[in-house]
C-alpha cells in the first residue's frame, strides 16, 4: 500500500489514462466525433468529449482541482471573467498579459465592471484594493515583467472578505506553484505554452474546487462554443506527460543564461524570478538595437509565443497593444531545451551585433 501521495512527475505521466484492460490502449485515444451515443455524460461533442475528459483529469490532478479545457487561454479567461456580477470590481495585476488587460478594459468601457490595477509585489496594496472586489486576478510571475506575488498571504486575507482569487499559472505551471493549495479559487492556463510544450497547440484551461463555479464555467464553455478540438487536447495531454523533464532542462538553461546575461554590458534591467523558463531584460542601446538583436539570431527564434522546446524571443513593445509601462527595449526570452552553450553562443553573437 502506498504510504505517500504520488509525486507530481508521476501524476503527469499516470493521470488521465484509460483503465487497464486486456487489449485496451495505453494512451487516451482521440475521439473524433460530433455526436455521441445517448446514455453517457454527453450526446453532443460541444458538451463533452472523452479526449477532453482525460486531459482535464490529468491537469486537475496536478493542480489539485477540477479542470475544464477551453479553445484557448483567452477563452478560459473570458469564461472566468463572465462570472463577475454586473458592476462588480475586478482587481488585476498591472503587469498582466495584454490580452487579459485588454479584455478587462473592454468590459470597463461597456460599464460591465470597475477595474483597479495593482503592483502584485506590494502585498498590502493588493489587499487594500481588494477589500470590496468581486475578483482578484493575479499573474505570478507576470507577463512580461516577471513580478511574483505572495499568493498565500494575499489569498488568505482577501478570501476572508469574500473576494474570489484567480491566478494565471501559465509561467509557473503546477510543478512550480499550486495556487489552489495557496488559497486561490481558480487557476488559469494558456495550455498552448509549457503544458503542451511543442508550439503546435492552442488551448486553455481553468481549474477550481468550487463545484458551483465549475458548473457555471462548463455551461459558458458549451453555450458560447469555446470548446477545444479533440486533436489539440490530445496533443496537450501528450505534452503534459513530459512537462517535468522539459521544465527541468529549460529551467536549468534559463538559470545559467540569466547568470551570464547579468555580466553582459549590453544588458540592463535583467529580470528572472529564480524559477521557470522565461527571462526578460532590456537592451542598453535602446529599442532599435533590441529589435535588431532578436532578428539576427540564428538559433533562438524570433517569435511571439513561448513555452516550447525551442527557444524564442521578441521585443514586447513591437505589439501596438502592449501596455506602455513595458519598457521599449524589453526583450522576453523563452528558454528551451537546447544545449545551453549553443544558446549562449547565439545570444552573445546577437548582443555583439548591437554593441
Amino acid at each position: 500500500m502506498r504510504s505517500r501521495p504520488r509525486a507530481p512527475e508521476t501524476v503527469a505521466v499516470a493521470a488521465g489514462r484509460p483503465a487497464a484492460t486486456p487489449g485496451g490502449p495505453l494512451n487516451s485515444p482521440i475521439t473524433l466525433a460530433s455526436a455521441l451515443v445517448p446514455g453517457g455524460d454527453s450526446e453532443y461533442a460541444r458538451h463533452g468529449n472523452p479526449t477532453w475528459t482525460d486531459f482535464e483529469a490529468a491537469l486537475g490532478a496536478l493542480e489539485g482541482g477540477r479542470a475544464l479545457a477551453f479553445a484557448s487561454g483567452m477563452a478560459a479567461t473570458t469564461a472566468l471573467l463572465e462570472l463577475v456580477p454586473p458592476g462588480g470590481t475586478v482587481v488585476a495585476a498591472a503587469g498582466s498579459y495584454y490580452g487579459t488587460t485588454s479584455q478587462l478594459s473592454e468590459r470597463v468601457r461597456r460599464g460591465q465592471v470597475d477595474l483597479r490595477l495593482v503592483d502584485v509585489t506590494d502585498t498590502e496594496a493588493v489587499v487594500r484594493a481588494s477589500e470590496d472586489a468581486a475578483l482578484l486576478w493575479l499573474e505570478s510571475p507576470t507577463n512580461p515583467g516577471l513580478d511574483v506575488a505572495d499568493i498565500r498571504t494575499i489569498a488568505s486575507t482577501v478570501s476572508a472578505a469574500g473576494t474570489a482569487v484567480a491566478v494565471d499559472n501559465t509561467f509557473a505551471t503546477p510543478l512550480r506553484q499550486k495556487p489552489l493549495e495557496l488559497g486561490a479559487d481558480f487557476v488559469v492556463h494558456s495550455a498552448s505554452k509549457l503544458i503542451a510544450g511543442h508550439s503546435d497547440v492552442v488551448l486553455g484551461a481553468v481549474v477550481t474546487n468550487d463545484d458551483r463555479a465549475y458548473r457555471a464555467l462548463a455551461s459558458r464553455r458549451s453555450s458560447h462554443g469555446a470548446i477545444p478540438g479533440a486533436l489539440e487536447t490530445y496533443l496537450a495531454l501528450r505534452g503534459l506527460r513530459t512537462l517535468h523533464v522539459r521544465l527541468d532542462r529549460a529551467e536549468q538553461n534559463a538559470r545559467e543564461l540569466s547568470s551570464r546575461l547579468a555580466l553582459a554590458p549590453q544588458v540592463t534591467g535583467l529580470r528572472y524570478p529564480g524559477f521557470g523558463t522565461i527571462i526578460a531584460f532590456e537592451v542598453a542601446a535602446g529599442p532599435v538595437a533590441a529589435q535588431k538583436m532578436t532578428e539576427v539570431s540564428r538559433l533562438i527564434t524570433y517569435a511571439t509565443s513561448l513555452g516550447g522546446v525551442e527557444s524564442t524571443w521578441e521585443r514586447r513593445r513591437r505589439h501596438t497593444n502592449e501596455p506602455v509601462d513595458v519598457p521599449e527595449s524589453l526583450v522576453r526570452l523563452s528558454v528551451g531545451i537546447e544545449h545551453v552553450d549553443d544558446l549562449w553562443d547565439d545570444l552573445a553573437a546577437a548582443l555583439d551585433v548591437v554593441g
